[in-house]
């Protein structure tokens, strides 16, 4: 196997990335926390940062000199690094489309250029790039086959003993990301909205990136809402409700059957910028992949309490629509493929590299 350079992904020599890779053989050059910033006003004021890492980045790759990169996600920063990558004569996959079809479709044209091989997770992608004369592979979703896995290896008892919960109190989980930017403004909400749901125990997911204490300046008001680190799948595998924020903890939701609703509350000029540019009819990758509004989605002046509880508790087991919401995550989970997207993906890259 030759060697490779892989950015933000799950698997290296040497690699730049976040918690996902911890169990990868190889060396951390840098954690994503350090190169991840939300909103539009957020990257503006982070912007000399932002260019430090991306000279840093191309140093350490001439350094290393590796036999390929794989770049996952995270446009901003990767296609910058393809771009100077091809011009080095280093041959670029990028797993994980940029999300084009969303904004900035003017990219396609830089990826054309400066990606050798494109694989795309999302149903729709393939389509959408044939229209822009670039063929692309589908592989598959790769939560598939996460989600499939703990399913395998866990069995309910223990994940309740994990969570230590009252077994005999439905629950209801908070998902509200995991950026401390994007927690300070939805996960008050999400808080206010628990005290209009009666009959549950409620349950924070947190982010292993923070500590208890940051959850703790929330909850602690809330005595019947807790906080679980590392566990978020154990979460999701007994929960019968979720409030979610938008992004791919809503697909993970989705793919567990558990009911939700998507909340996104921003900084007033960051979504009003990203309103002007952005093109998507929705912001769930559920509702995306379905083309349809399959959940329902509360933004910004909508994300209120009472509109994200009344909204959760239509689709909870006692709500009007519970069994349609279920019925269109069997559709999803259908058009995602039969799992096996990390082998996939694994396969082809080392087929393509042993090919010269």
């Amino acid at each position: 196997m030759k060697e490779l350079l892989l950015i933000d992904s799950n698997y290296s020599f040497r690699y730049w990335g976040g918690e996902n890779m911890k169990n990868v053989q190889g060396k951390p050059v840098k954690h994503i926390k350090e190169l991840a910033f939300m909103g539009f006003i957020e990257v503006l004021l982070n912007i000399r940062t932002i260019l430090k890492n991306i000279s840093f980045c191309k140093k350490d790759i001439s350094k290393f000199q590796p036999d390929a990169l794989i770049l996952v996600d995270y446009p901003g920063f990767n296609l910058r690094i393809a771009e100077w990558a091809k011009q080095n004569g280093i041959k670029t996959y990028y797993y994980i489309s940029p999300q084009v079809w969303a904004w900035k479709e003017n990219r396609v044209r830089k990826i054309k250029e400066s990606v050798d091989q494109l694989f795309v997770i999302l149903p729709f992608e393939k389509d959408f790039y044939r229209k822009h004369q670039m063929e692309v592979t589908f592989i598959g979703h790769p939560l598939v086959d996460a989600i499939q896995q703990f399913k395998t290896n866990k069995a309910l008892d223990l994940r309740l003993g994990k969570l230590q919960l009252n077994a005999s109190i439905p629950i209801i989980a908070l998902l509200p990301g995991s950026r401390k930017q994007e927690i300070m403004r939805k996960l008050p909400v999400m808080l206010e909205a628990t005290k209009l749901i009666d009959g549950y125990q409620f349950v924070i997911a947190g982010a292993p990136s923070l500590t208890e204490e940051f959850y703790q300046n929330f909850t602690q008001n809330f005595p019947n809402v807790k906080i679980i680190f590392d566990a978020t799948y154990t979460l999701l595998s007994v929960a019968e409700g979720a409030f979610v924020t938008s992004g791919t903890a809503t697909l993970e939701t989705a793919l567990f059957r558990v009911p939700q609703v998507v909340c996104y509350k921003g900084a007033y000029i960051s979504y009003w910028i990203a309103k002007q540019l952005i093109k998507v009819k929705y912001i769930s990758l559920v509702n995306l992949i379905l083309d349809k509004m399959a959940v329902e989605e509360f933004i910004q002046q909508d994300c209120t309490p009472e509109k994200i509880a009344n909204g959760l508790k239509r689709v909870l087991p006692s709500g009007d629509n519970h069994c349609e919401l279920l019925n269109q995550y069997d559709l999803l989970i259908q058009l995602l493929g039969d799992g096996g997207a990390s082998r996939t993906i694994a396969r082809q890259i080392d087929d393509l590299l042993n090919k010269g």
